[in-house]
């Protein structure tokens, strides 16, 4: 079973900063300053306008306010350039069929002032990034999010690129070889390193695991994804959606994983109008419970989680929902 960890125990099992480190990964260090030069150099109208970190900035990229109407994104490594292009070319194309704004790229800068790597500016959004205690109506919540889902999905996926390095391989089956967040090379290991750890009761860990690997594949043609809908990435104004954002993981491929809302941000109240709204069959809603397993296993050796004990705390509250539902409705 599920305890609830006290701060000596993270502080125990996940003290220290860890080294910043992602799969030999070297990230590269960014600052206002460096956008200052890079905007200087390359788009002098906008040289002039403040520059502010984000409250909270993402592990693999780096965003800054400009001004009132513009933000900043700069990739922290090579591993992730192509997502810079991927959101170029393609959210112009899909922001038009989509009920909620999305990132809406206006220019894209090229390496220079010692930064490596092309990066990109936007409009910015307003919005409080989402949480589950700030939801108004999380049965509206659920069926909005579900339609954003569900309207990204309908669109013509003539063209759109599929799971690839740079997309950290989001969409691919259940059970494939490649680097993914769900790959059997990293889930199991993980799993097994929290045995012993008082944390999760690893054993219906390993029996939700191990079911979405059974689930049947994703049998109709591939289709659009988001890739990464978690609470960083999604919006709220008055305590409903108001926004999307980050598309780099974007990508034609098995919806299963847009499904981690479900267990990852949705209270369990709202999951049966999720899952209806998305018309989610067994077999799809099982693999999505193991991407959102995956992502929610705090290994103390990950740096994800060395870095923030309070993501323990939440990914102990996700697996918790997981397995909840596996057990009421898994096989």
């Amino acid at each position: 079973m599920f305890r609830a960890p006290k701060p000596a125990d993270l502080a125990t099992k996940f003290g220290g900063r860890g080294r910043l480190r992602s799969a030999g990964m070297m990230r590269v260090l960014i600052d206002a300053s460096l956008v200052h030069r890079l905007l200087a150099a390359q788009f002098p109208h906008w040289a002039q306008l403040p520059v502010t970190p984000v409250p909270r900035s993402g592990l693999d990229n780096a965003t800054f306010r400009l001004g009132d109407d513009l933000s900043v994104r700069l990739p922290r490594y090579a591993h992730w350039v192509g997502q810079v292009e991927r959101e170029h070319r393609w959210l112009p194309r899909l922001a038009p069929h989509l009920p909620l704004p999305v990132s809406a790229p206006v220019a894209q800068g090229e390496p220079g002032e010692g930064y490596p790597y092309p990066w990109s500016v936007y409009r910015w959004l307003e919005g409080e990034t989402a949480t589950t205690e700030d939801l108004t109506d999380p049965v509206r919540a659920a069926l909005d999010l579900a339609g954003f889902i569900t309207a990204l999905q309908d669109i013509d996926t003539t063209g759109g690129p599929g799971p690839e390095q740079s997309n950290a391989f989001r969409g691919v089956p259940m059970g494939d070889d490649r680097d993914s967040l769900a790959a059997e090379a990293r889930v199991r290991p993980k799993i097994e390193a929290l045995r012993g750890t008082g944390l999760v009761d690893v054993d219906a860990v390993t029996e939700v695991w191990e079911a979405a690997l059974a689930a049947p594949a994703w049998q109709k043609p591939p289709v659009w994804i988001h890739g990464d809908l978690a609470t960083g990435n999604l919006l709220t104004r008055n305590g409903r959606l108001s926004a999307v954002i980050d598309f780099g993981t974007l990508a034609v491929a098995d919806p299963a994983v847009d499904l981690m809302p479900a267990w990852k941000f949705l209270p369990a109240p709202a999951l049966p109008a999720f899952r209806e709204a998305v018309a989610a069959d067994d077999a799809t809603w099982a693999r999505a419970r193991g991407w959102a397993l995956a992502g929610s296993l705090p290994v103390p050796e990950d740096p994800f989680f060395r870095e923030d004990p309070d993501r323990v705390t939440q990914a102990l509250r996700h697996l918790e929902a997981v397995i909840a539902d596996h057990r009421r409705h898994g096989g």
